[in-house]
């Protein structure tokens, strides 16, 4: 939503000052400059990525349009089910979540939560390291190692839309130059022209620059940023069920696991220690 908002408020800006000059805005209407300019940059993004950077990246600019599904419900509702797995443990042993790591889909625990359900890489980020946990192969120190290889995996993985999408901005320009020259060319083949017929074509030309420079940093440049924060929000959430994991590893109780877990939270989804406890205690009472 704030994606258009902020197009809006550019576009007011730019022609209206424009008209306001007394500028044509009807001169800036080359749809052919943008064919030139949106197909060469089209041209080269597909050259530059793969198949599945292409897919990841229109999926992930599809997203741009949505509001963040990481809010703070969808992590007090995490936190729980987390603290919901580790109460299980302190009573009945790390055993007793076999079933529910093995067939997530089946738990009686993880159906609780179907927000959290529908996002199965991370279902599949919990049950892998409680699995690793019920196993007791390996220690702390070594689950936190392939933690944090996993997640940066993931994180790199994630910023490849942000990184082909800024690539995409930074060509941009460059086009709009292209498209330019090749006004600047076509007005140099028609000098038999008269001088007011030139001039028009010469300001046709120019279009070419304004557009490409217009296109990067007005539209597809914000996109990037936007791309980006969404890669730093998802890669957030595999954080914090390392940190609540690591510290059931390490002797705390499930209170105080998912007290860590929620430290490591942005300020703007972190729940108040009071919230999460009596969100805890109210699915508890369910």
């Amino acid at each position: 939503m704030f994606v258009i908002v902020g197009w809006l408020i550019a576009l007011a800006g730019i022609f209206g000052g424009y008209a306001a000059a007394g500028g044509h805005l009807a001169a800036l209407f080359q749809p052919l400059e943008v064919v030139m300019i949106g197909g060469g940059a089209l041209g080269a993004f597909v050259a530059a990525n793969s198949m599945h950077a292409i897919k990841h990246t229109i999926a992930g600019l599809v997203s741009c349009f949505k509001g963040s599904k990481y809010t703070r419900a969808f992590y007090m509702e995490l936190l729980a089910l987390l603290f919901e797995l580790l109460a299980k443990v302190r009573k009945e042993g790390l055993m007793s979540l076999e079933a529910d790591v093995e067939e997530p889909d089946k738990s009686p625990i993880f159906n609780k939560y179907p927000t959290i359900t529908a996002d199965h890489h991370l279902v599949e980020f919990i049950t892998d390291y409680l699995r690793l946990m019920v196993g007791g192969n390996l220690n702390a120190l070594e689950i936190e190692n392939l933690m944090d290889n996993e997640i940066e995996t993931h994180h790199h993985e994630a910023m490849h839309p942000s990184h082909a999408v800024a690539k995409l901005a930074d060509g941009l320009p460059a086009f709009g130059i292209v498209a330019a020259v090749m006004g600047v060319v076509h007005t140099m083949e028609s000098l038999h022209l008269p001088p007011n017929e030139l001039g028009i074509l010469i300001a046709h030309a120019l279009v070419g620059t304004f557009l490409g420079i217009l296109m990067s940093y007005g539209f597809v440049a914000p996109l990037a940023n936007v791309l980006e924060t969404k890669a730093s929000e998802a890669t957030k959430v595999y954080q914090t069920v390392k940190v609540v994991l690591l510290a059931s590893l390490n002797g705390f109780s499930p209170q105080v696991a998912v007290e860590f877990g929620r430290k490591v939270l942005f300020s703007t989804e972190r729940p108040s220690f009071r919230e999460l406890e009596d969100d805890i205690k109210a699915r508890k009472g369910k």
